[in-house]
């Protein structure tokens, strides 16, 4: 049994009063009607989806960061309908955390089109799924003066100029039918379903019904053939232009944001992908990218979620691996009363905390945020069971102090055994499995030498020829392995640079010949060409080798 997961049905009385209930198959605790969609809505019940969109969090999320750092009140929903930089932002394709518009493939379209207002973006949504998706190029040449637009009659044109002569929206349809063949809005409804659902015997009638009319409105039979044709194509590409302009909105509103409080955005966006530790560092890049410094986990300095701080971003206590809320609300509430941690045994004596325990000191120690209290990541972790014992003895105390008459201060410190200091590739290990992202230092550093062949990722995106063979390199990010039709193994392979990250396809033959290169973590060289497939760039890989140091 298929249950939509926003699926709603409304009535005047209980529902049993019109038809039978049970619970769903996938979830003992969620109640369907036993009734498909349709017979529901022949009951003249009230069917509605009611979705949730993180996106909606997030704007207000931002537009709360924003008062709170002093920039004024943002009224989300009385936006200047053509704001400048928030177009020319779209133009470029920069459109990363913007709704609807972040895919590569929307980013290309948005280069194309350059849109200009409200309603470029809503032909954008409607029109980029399979099927309608073909029409975009026509759509952007029109657009743009360079594919003439014509119209089979002039009663037309009000209805599809603002699409360029191109049927896009459903409302479009209905329209005709009503401006041309004299419909009301309700019979229009019920073409659009007739068409939708593809009975033959409803389309003869439908045609009959509106060829007739559009004659009766004096436009010849031959037109009015011709206009019907072009309705079934409607049905395959018609999408509904209200479900299109609420997106787009949310996309210009999401864009507005990003492209006037780009640190309160890129925040808000990371605070709402927390526990994504992927694309918390994708993010991350992104906000590289664009001038702004994100600054690494520090005890006395990080909240619960991301900040802004002095102009950039600082990291928060939550999307570190195994550190829980309670545990950062007990450290962030300590030190709002008493002030910053001086070091180590400040912070043991300080937080009583059960969930201060050894899965989240060691995260804290390893990813770096305890630094600043002046101790060292690998003495720390090597003495961890005396730092757990020596936070044990403090809370036994403060338990008895609370139990005695007489309080007493505690008088134990805190020695550590010495050990050797952890190495950089240890602490890059460390920050990348807790963090998702290397914080200390970028492991590429180490071969610049042998990445000079190499031509940067973000100039070999921009390469059209497919004939043309070149280098490029980077840290192997992520590993896709799958087997071919013919049982022989091949991978979709992410490396990323300094500052830019591509897929590399590794077909059978070349994964035969260096399948112990393609392991995460190992800096690659490869040598191939870009394809531009479905306008996809990929770098298809001819041979590779791991390098060392």
């Amino acid at each position: 049994v298929s249950v939509p997961a926003c699926g709603v049905v409304i009535g005047d009385k209980p529902l049993t009063t019109y038809l039978p209930l049970q619970y769903a198959p996938q979830d003992d605790s969620t109640v369907i009607t036993q009734f498909g969609m349709h017979i529901v809505e022949d009951l003249g019940l009230l069917k509605m989806d009611l979705l949730g969109l993180k996106n909606l969090t997030i704007m207000e999320n931002a537009v709360q960061l924003i008062a709170a750092s002093g920039k004024g009140k943002v009224d989300i929903n009385n936006l200047p309908a053509k704001d400048l930089k928030t177009f020319q932002m779209l133009q470029q394709g920069d459109t990363t955390g913007v709704f609807q518009f972040e895919s590569a493939g929307m980013r290309r379209y948005m280069k194309d089109l350059i849109p200009t207002e409200l309603n470029d973006l809503v032909a954008l949504v409607a029109a980029y799924r399979p099927g309608p998706m073909e029409l975009i190029p026509s759509f952007i040449n029109r657009k743009h003066g360079r594919e003439s637009i014509s119209y089979l009659h002039p009663k037309l044109e009000p209805i599809m100029k603002n699409t360029y002569g191109i049927g896009i929206y459903q409302e479009q349809m209905m329209r005709i039918a009503q401006d041309l063949a004299g419909y009301s809005l309700a019979e229009a409804d019920t073409l659009r379903k007739a068409i939708g659902k593809k009975i033959k015997l409803l389309l003869d009638q439908q045609k009959e019904r509106l060829v007739s009319g559009m004659i009766k409105n004096d436009i010849s039979e031959p037109i009015a053939n011709a206009i019907w044709e072009l309705f079934p194509p409607f049905a395959r590409y018609g999408f509904n232009k209200s479900h299109a302009v609420c997106y787009a909105t949310i996309g210009y509103q999401t864009a507005y944001l990003k492209a006037h409080y780009p640190i309160e955005f890129m925040t808000s966006l990371l605070n709402a992908d927390t526990g994504d530790i992927d694309r918390v560092s994708f993010l991350i890049s992104e906000c590289g990218k664009m001038g702004i410094e994100v600054f690494p986990p520090d005890i006395n300095k990080s909240w619960l979620h991301f900040t802004p701080d002095e102009g950039n971003i600082r990291f928060g206590l939550l999307a570190v691996k195994n550190v829980g809320r309670n545990i950062i609300e007990a450290i962030t509430a300590n030190r709002q009363q008493q002030g910053p941690f001086t070091d180590l045994t400040s912070l043991l004596s300080r937080v009583n905390h059960k969930d201060l325990n050894k899965k989240s000191l060691d995260s804290l120690i390893k990813c770096g945020a305890l630094d600043n209290l002046g101790i060292e990541r690998n003495q720390a972790v090597e003495n961890i069971d005396e730092i757990l014992k020596f936070n044990n003895m403090i809370k036994k105390h403060q338990a008895s102090n609370q139990i005695g008459l007489f309080g007493n201060a505690f008088s134990g410190s805190l020695q550590l055994q010495p050990t050797a200091e952890a190495d950089m590739q240890t602490k890059l290990n460390w920050e990348k499995e807790l963090l998702g992202l290397y914080i200390s230092d970028h492991p590429l550093n180490y071969y610049k030498e042998q990445m000079k062949v190499t031509k940067p990722i973000k100039e070999a995106l921009t390469i059209k020829s497919e004939a043309l063979n070149f280098h490029v390199g980077g840290l192997v990010t992520r590993v896709n392995k799958i087997t071919t039709k013919t049982g022989k193994p091949m991978a979709f392979v992410t490396i990323e640079d300094f500052n830019e990250n591509m897929e590399i396809v590794v077909f059978p033959k070349t994964y035969e010949q260096n399948s112990g290169t393609w392991q995460e973590g190992n800096v690659v060289l490869a040598i191939g060409h870009m394809s531009w497939r479905n306008d996809e760039p990929k770098f298809i890989c001819n041979s590779a080798q791991s390098l060392s140091l």
